[in-house]
């Protein structure tokens, strides 16, 4: 990248992503009083901003306010929502409906190797990779001719250690970057208006187990929810929900492949690669999305 690229970049990504900062401050604070139903005045006083800017701040991410939010993040809301979408993907299953996963208004569809024949098909294949914002910090996004094969979100200042462990996971790939096209698909990725075709491909490598839970995965309805056992139990393996949660960790591409929406039983948030904190921001943004569109 060229110098008047980098400081393009850095300028770009600077007020975005200390918003995010602001906004997962936000949500800590709300996760740790969400039973004391938190007045606005408390929340501006952790994050250091005025309450008039921090309702706009807050509405502006989530389209609602911090105290419809909090709602969201409660485990009473996780239960209800994770007994809806059981009995929603029951249905389906019954009614033998399958299919690729919808995001948005988004298809996505997921093809799948074995480790060795994802090594063998990646070495001298060009993967473009760029950084670009997103509602929950900055994202690394690669892509191939064949689909998308990694999305993470990346901490601030941490894009060297992030490029360091792709070169790492695929030493005999040629890496290219591309700004201009990763931003423009982390866009359309993350945003609730679908493009004009519609869909989107992911390439992945895993074990059997493990592709057959990320596509599962793919079937929970945005701002559904599910615990492990239930997606144990839609795998026709009710007492392999530790496996199941093993493979879900394992997934690569965030959002996409939303393991995000899968919690403990007890309606908690539990454990996400990217942390805790921003896989109930996203829950609750997802919640908040549908809230504004049903006004439910």
């Amino acid at each position: 990248m060229t110098s008047n690229n980098t400081a393009a970049a850095v300028s770009e990504k600077s007020g975005t992503a200390e918003n995010y900062t602001r906004i997962e401050q936000a949500i800590g604070f709300l996760r740790a009083h969400r039973g004391d139903q938190p007045e606005l005045r408390d929340l501006a006083a952790h994050i250091g901003l005025s309450e008039s800017y921090t309702q706009r701040l807050f509405s502006r991410w989530a389209g609602i306010s911090p105290k419809r939010f909090v709602q969201f993040l409660t485990v009473e809301h996780a239960k209800r929502r994770m007994l809806q979408t059981g009995d929603l993907l029951s249905l389906s299953l019954d009614a033998g409906l399958s299919g690729p996963g919808r995001l948005h208004d988004l298809f996505v569809n997921m093809e799948a190797m074995s480790p060795g024949e994802f090594k063998r098909a990646a070495s001298g294949m060009t993967m473009r990779y760029g950084f670009g914002e997103t509602p929950f910090g900055p994202a690394l996004l690669v892509t191939t001719l064949r689909g998308i094969c990694h999305l993470s979100f990346v901490e601030p200042q941490h894009e060297k250690l992030a490029l360091a462990a792709l070169r790492q996971a695929w030493p005999e790939a040629h890496l290219e970057e591309d700004v201009t096209g990763s931003r423009a698909q982390l866009a359309e990725i993350f945003s609730p208006a679908a493009p004009a075709d519609g869909s989107l491909s992911l390439w992945v490598s895993g074990t059997n187990f493990q592709i057959q839970v990320w596509r599962a995965l793919l079937k929970v309805p945005f701002a559904g929810l599910l615990s492990y056992r239930q997606l144990a139990g839609l795998l026709g393996r009710p007492s392999a929900a530790r496996a199941v949660g093993s493979a879900v960790a394992r997934n690569r591409i965030a959002f996409l492949i939303p393991c995000h929406r899968i919690l403990r039983g007890s309606g908690e948030f539990g454990v996400y690669h990217w942390g805790t904190i921003r896989k109930a921001a996203i829950c609750g943004w997802e919640a908040a999305t549908v809230d504004r569109a049903t006004g439910v």
